[in-house]
């Protein structure tokens, strides 16, 4: 879980140990540390951390500790104890999405960051004792890699059909009694229900804000039966001591791989049935027209976590699975990376490396588990015409100065991100919360 303070992180480690041993239990009490300042401090930190845009307020980061960080945590501390506190009205940013089309984000004031920060770490280890295997997204110790792996594994193993959902408009679908029920299941803390019950409001009559520390937590637990319902399936069908069925969801992003064995022909149908019913009971409607269902060894592709992945024959002549970068996101890297050499074009090249190298690297971290070698030859070849032209521009010469600056003084004189190679997938150990 999350770095804290030694005495929160004991007492959400106590939580966590109560609520995995007593899956039954509705916690009291809970309110009282929400409140407390040590609570307050750390989600401010991680506010902080995190950085983003101001709220509807305007209030930065650097203006709150102009004033004085432990005074605006005490008037919060003080409006929380005296249940005189409010949100504000969430900052609508318009995120532009392919197509045309635009993803609304809702951005909290950094004051109701800290306040849903607060509840977070309190809430967050009770229902982290809940959630299935199957989930990976915004959980402690669960990375994207680790979700790509398992859908990886899945198909080298031979489930070759897939379900690939998509959910139409899932964070401002979600409904606010559906989901203060699920958490009332865990939480028998009225001043905590009520404070939810705000936050939620403050964001419309329906959805959750994307932009909220609280918004990861709630959009897994409202889901949390639906993964339910895939574990109950994997265990059912499991009697002859293989995985027939395999899932992983990352928030609303969720890939079902079935085994395309004749014998298990209705377990598609049957578990499309069930993940139909499951939506129509949260009221979160399923997209039908950009749902597929694939067959790997039909020579079907389907997308996850911004790899696309298709079955083919190894050097062996075994079967396995590539996963490439998704075009997509290779595009979506170089018109970031393109709007910096413009922006910067008559800065010096050290500055527009500066600015890039960052970009480049959590990139290619992220990528580097995949078959990506021809797409990250393509990046690198692109980027080092680049800067090149950037250097020729600054000499007021034309052409991109092949003779004149070898690769080597690229990388090393002037410091150009190199490190492009593709690694293997190592796991990493998951300790006890």
């Amino acid at each position: 879980m999350t770095k804290t303070p030694s005495n929160l992180q004991d007492l959400r480690r106590k939580i966590y140990i109560k609520a995995k041993a007593e899956p039954s239990w509705r916690f009291w009490g809970l309110y009282v540390h929400v409140c407390k300042m040590e609570t307050l401090r750390e989600s401010y930190t991680l506010a902080k951390r995190n950085k983003g845009a101001p709220g509807i307020d305007g209030v930065t980061f650097e203006a709150i500790e102009a004033e004085g960080q432990e005074q605006f945590l005490q008037k919060i501390q003080d409006e929380l104890k005296s249940k005189t506190y409010y949100p504000n009205r969430n900052r609508r940013k318009a995120i532009p999405k392919d197509g045309g089309k635009s993803r609304n984000l809702s951005i909290p004031c950094i004051r109701d960051r800290v306040v849903q920060g607060a509840l977070k770490l309190i809430l967050e280890p009770i229902f982290e004792a809940d959630f299935q295997e199957g989930s990976y997204g915004y959980r402690p110790k669960r990375t994207a890699h680790a979700a790509v792996e398992k859908v990886t594994e899945a198909a080298i193993k031979g489930k070759a059909k897939v379900i690939d959902v998509d959910l139409k408009s899932y964070f401002d679908t979600v409904g606010h009694f559906i989901l203060l029920n699920k958490m009332a299941v865990r939480v028998n803390d009225k001043d905590v229900m009520h404070l939810l019950k705000l936050i939620f409001k403050a964001g419309g009559k329906r959805g959750i804000a994307q932009g909220g520390p609280l918004s990861p937590l709630v959009s897994n637990i409202y889901l949390n039966e639906l993964d339910k319902k895939l574990e109950k399936i994997k265990k059912a069908t499991s009697g002859d001591g293989y995985q027939h069925i395999e899932y992983a969801r990352w928030a609303d992003d969720i890939v079902i791989l079935i085994d395309d064995h004749p014998k298990w022909a209705e377990l598609e149908k049957a578990v499309y049935k069930i993940l139909q019913n499951e939506l129509l009971q949260i009221k979160v409607e399923l997209n039908r027209e950009k749902t597929r269902f694939i067959n790997l060894k039909q020579g079907g592709t389907f997308s996850f976590l911004g790899f696309d992945f298709r079955r083919l024959r190894t050097k062996q002549g075994k079967w396995g699975v590539q996963k490439t970068p998704r075009m997509k996101a290779r595009t979506t890297l170089l018109r970031k990376l393109k709007e910096i050499f413009r922006s910067y074009q008559s800065q010096p090249i050290d500055r527009v490396i500066y600015l890039i190298n960052p970009i480049l690297r959590g990139w290619t971290n992220y990528f580097r588990v995949g078959n990506s070698s021809r797409c990250f030859g393509y990046v690198k070849d692109w980027v080092e015409k680049k800067v090149r032209r950037n250097l020729m521009r600054a000499r007021k010469q034309g052409g991109f100065g092949w003779d004149r600056w070898s690769r080597n003084e690229l990388y090393e004189k002037l410091g150009l991100f190199s490190d492009y190679k593709v690694r293997y997938y190592i796991p990493k150990a998951y300790s006890a919360r």
